[in-house]
Parts: structure tokens; C-alpha cells; sequence
């Protein structure tokens, strides 16, 4: 059954287990108290390790000199805030000994705990994560502090069941997984990402694996984006589905490919008016850069930055076709519901159409926002495919979703990715599995429903 949600799931738990809502509330309080504790850490050592009281204590001033001690003893004792140093010069040189050296601070210790209570929680609501013996040797593991186990275990699933399995398995779980990761390691780049993640914060300054910088990422894809009308290949035309249901949008963008095809439809409402579906594919399964901008690097682009080159060319094809202040409804899967979600976020952009409604199919957007708050978002997605979750936050996250977001979440036994990341998957969930956020979606659409009057394409182009 799917579930609506436009606020922390809570599932009641089965006899002998922790209560959901209950873990989900400890996880923003947690959270919240590792965000107090970073910024007292920060300010204790902008003191310390600054210049003026340095300066103060090596002159007469006894008081100086003991307020220095109690800072330096606060900032590396256990007991006090840990290894706690934090901030410019002496104190990001302090920051980066403690990360080489494992030494973990207490507001680390308090992201880190949070962490832990947020995968438990997706244990109770996903109890295949613990029914499976190598995905409970994964949780385990990370309960326990454990990262090289942990690690070891996921390759074993990896070994024994492929990656296409380990993937979908821990899907719930992977975004904090991955921020527990990055916050334990020993690599300095990636623990702004796994404090973006632990917060509920939208994840922007760096991916959470290795921690390459978006900036770099958006240096790398500086593409300005071009758009050009293209001939249908033959017989397409007639394969497009003309509904007006979400399950034919998938399907159509199922059919045009992920080679850079761009589809808009024209329809006459039921009330006469002429409005545009516009409908934008995923990602190319065909390498890291491509001539078309919905390739890896930009779709690693897409979740940091609301400007792309596929953003540019998007705008750019409908340009060419869509009257100024005409009503649109965008709908995309994976990385076109990215861009999708990207254009909504785009004052410029709205300034130019109405954009009425954003439905993205199995896309990481819940950390965007449109531009036009009477923009309703309708997120569509099955909880075992991880691409969801690469912008941080997870279908079973402890922290709400605006008002002006609707979020359908099933399951269904195909537990192998990217089999239930694919557009035909799920719009098999949503026309036989789950009818219900199908018909939901289908009524929000309903201006958008109507005698399709055009077929437009595009090429897009990276440059």
C-alpha cells in the first residue's frame, strides 16, 4: 500500500520493538543538540586559538591566562567537549589533527548517535534490513561503531547477493548510512556532507563519499545548454501514451529514451484552456560525460545546484514553443525530476511560465523548493531505490516535507536495483501496485487532462 506523507512517517512498531515516532523525535532533538555543541565548539575555539586572548595571557593578566587553560582543556578533554576544535588557522589545523587521528568530538558523538537511532528507526519500518544476515551484519556494525566491519559486510552482499541487491536492501538506510560514514572516517572533505545529512539540512557543499566540493562538480559541467526541434522517429508518435495519466507520462518518457529527447504536449482542458505537459527523462546509463547534459557528472550537478545544463536547454527548448505565461505541469523520473524540481526553483523561470504542479518519479528533490508557493510537488517513490536518497534525506526521514509536498512511498518485492529505479517500474507500481497515489496524482493533473492538440521534441545538448 503506498503511503502519503507530508510529515515524518510513524509507523507503529510490532510488540518488542522501539516505537518509531518516538526514535524520529530523539533523532531531531540529537540532531539539534550536535548543532549547538558544533557552534559552542566553534566560538570556544575562535577564543582559545585565536589571538586576543592568547595575546592577553602571556601579558600580566592572570585571569586571561586561566580562562585560556579552561578553554584548551575543554576543547580536547573527554569529558568536556572532546576533541572540539573548530573554525580559521589554528583551530582548522586542530579540526583536521583530530579527523587524521580518529579523535572524535562530543558533538560528532551526538550527530553520529542520531544517526544510529534514524537507521534503527528504518529497521522497525523495513524489517528486511534485519531479517537479511548480511544487511544486519551492516547495522550491526554501525550500532556498534565498527566502520571496517561495516564495510567488510557490505561487500559481502556485494559478493554474495550483487551490487544491483545491496543497493536496494539498505536503500532505506543508505543516506545516513553514508553520513555516519562520512563522520567517522578519517577524510576531512566529507564531514560537511554528513553534517548536512544528520541535520536534515539540504545537501550542498559536497558529496558525501569522498567529498568532492559542487563546486568542482559545477565547474566541471559548465555547459550553457541548447535545444533544437527534433523529427520523430518513426512510429514513436503513435506509441505515445495521450491519457493525461501520470502511469502514460512515465511510459512516454520510458519511450523517448534518455538520450537527450525533451517531449511536450499540448492540451486542451477541460475548460478549453490550452496548458503544456512538459515531460523530462533521466539520467544515460552511458557514461561519466556526454554530449547530451543528462549524463552522471550532470546529474551529480543537478542535486547541489539548480542551474544545469540541462536546466539551460530545457528552458531554452520551451522557449521556443511555450507562450509566456502559459500554465505547465513538469514531470520528470530520476534526473529529469531533478531538473524538473530545478526550473520550479527558477524565479527567472517562473517569471516566464506558471508552473502549476512538479511530479518527480524516484528523484532526490526533497531538499528544493519552487519558487511560486502555490507550486504543488508530488514525489513518487518506491523505498527500495536509493537514488531517492542521494540528496540526504530518505523516505522514512524523521523531518517533515512543506506543506505544498505530497510524497507517495511503497515497496514491492522487486528488491534489486536499478530494476526498481527504471521508468517502466514504476509506472507498473503505480497502474497495478499502488492505484491509489496513481489516482491522487491523476486528480491533481486534471486541468492538464484533455485532447492532446501538439507533440513537440527537442534535442538538448550539452553545449
Amino acid at each position: 500500500m503506498p503511503e502519503a506523507v507530508t510529515a515524518p512517517t510513524t509507523v507503529p512498531a510490532p510488540a518488542g520493538e522501539p516505537d518509531v515516532a518516538a526514535l524520529h523525535q530523539l533523532c531531531r532533538d540529537l540532531a539539534e543538540a550536535a548543532d549547538a555543541v558544533r557552534e559552542a565548539s566553534r566560538h570556544a575555539s575562535e577564543l582559545a586559538l585565536g589571538t586576543r586572548l592568547p595575546l592577553a595571557a602571556l601579558g600580566t593578566s592572570g585571569r586571561a591566562r586561566t580562562a585560556l587553560r579552561t578553554l584548551l582543556r575543554t576543547l580536547k578533554d573527554p569529558e568536556g567537549l572532546g576533541w572540539a576544535a573548530n573554525g580559521r588557522g589554528l583551530a582548522r589545523a586542530g579540526r583536521l589533527a583530530g579527523v587524521f587521528t580518529s579523535r572524535e568530538s562530543l558533538a560528532v558523538s551526538l550527530a553520529v548517535t542520531g544517526l544510529k537511532a534514524r537507521v534503527r528507526a528504518a529497521a522497525v519500518e523495513h524489517p528486511e534490513l534485519l531479517s537479511d544476515p548480511d544487511t544486519a551484519r551492516v547495522l550491526k556494525a554501525i550500532e556498534q561503531d565498527r566502520q571496517r566491519e561495516a564495510i567488510r559486510a557490505f561487500k559481502t552482499i556485494i559478493g554474495s547477493q550483487g551490487a544491483e541487491r545491496a543497493f536496494a536492501l539498505l536503500a532505506p538506510s543508505f543516506a545516513d548510512i553514508l553520513a555516519w560514514n562520512a563522520l567517522t572516517d578519517e577524510n576531512p572533505f566529507n564531514d560537511e556532507a554528513g553534517w548536512e545529512i544528520a541535520t536534515g539540512r539540504t545537501l550542498t557543499a559536497a558529496e558525501p563519499l569522498m567529498g568532492i566540493s559542487s563546486q568542482v562538480w559545477a565547474l566541471l559541467d559548465r555547459g550553457p545548454g541548447r535545444a533544437v526541434p527534433k523529427q520523430a522517429e518513426p512510429g514513436l508518435l503513435e506509441r505515445l501514451d495521450t491519457s493525461g495519466t501520470i502511469s502514460g507520462y512515465i511510459r512516454n518518457i520510458g519511450a523517448v529514451g534518455t538520450g537527450g529527447t525533451l517531449l511536450v504536449q499540448c492540451v486542451s482542458g477541460p475548460d478549453g484552456v490550452t496548458r503544456y505537459v512538459v515531460q523530462l527523462a533521466g539520467m544515460a546509463a552511458d557514461g561519466l560525460k556526454n554530449e547530451s547534459p543528462q549524463d552522471l557528472l550532470g546529474a551529480i550537478h543537478a542535486v547541489a545546484k539548480p542551474s544545469t545544463p540541462y536546466s539551460r536547454a530545457a528552458t531554452r527548448a520551451l522557449r521556443l514553443t511555450i507562450p509566456t505565461g502559459a500554465e505547465i505541469a513538469l514531470v520528470g523520473h530520476s534526473l529529469g525530476g531533478i531538473t524538473a524540481m530545478n526550473l520550479a526553483a527558477d524565479r527567472d523561470f517562473c517569471a516566464l511560465y506558471r508552473v502549476t504542479h512538479v511530479v518527480a518519479i524516484g528523484s532526490p528533490i526533497d531538499g528544493k523548493r519552487p519558487a511560486d508557493p502555490g507550486t504543488r510537488v508530488c514525489s513518487l517513490v518506491n523505498e527500495h531505490d536509493v537514488v531517492p536518497s542521494l540528496e540526504g534525506r530518505s523516505s522514512v526521514s524523521p523531518y517533515a516535507l512543506p506543506a505544498q509536498f505530497t510524497e507517495f512511498t511503497w515497496t514491492d518485492d522487486t528488491h534489486a536495483f536499478p530494476l526498481c529505479h527504471a521508468a517502466e517500474r514504476y509506472a507498473h507500481n503505480l497502474r497495478f501496485d499502488v492505484p491509489e497515489a496513481s489516482a491522487h496524482v491523476d486528480a491533481e493533473l486534471t486541468p492538464f487532462r484533455g485532447r492532446v492538440t501538439d507533440t513537440r521534441l527537442f534535442q538538448l545538448y550539452d553545449r
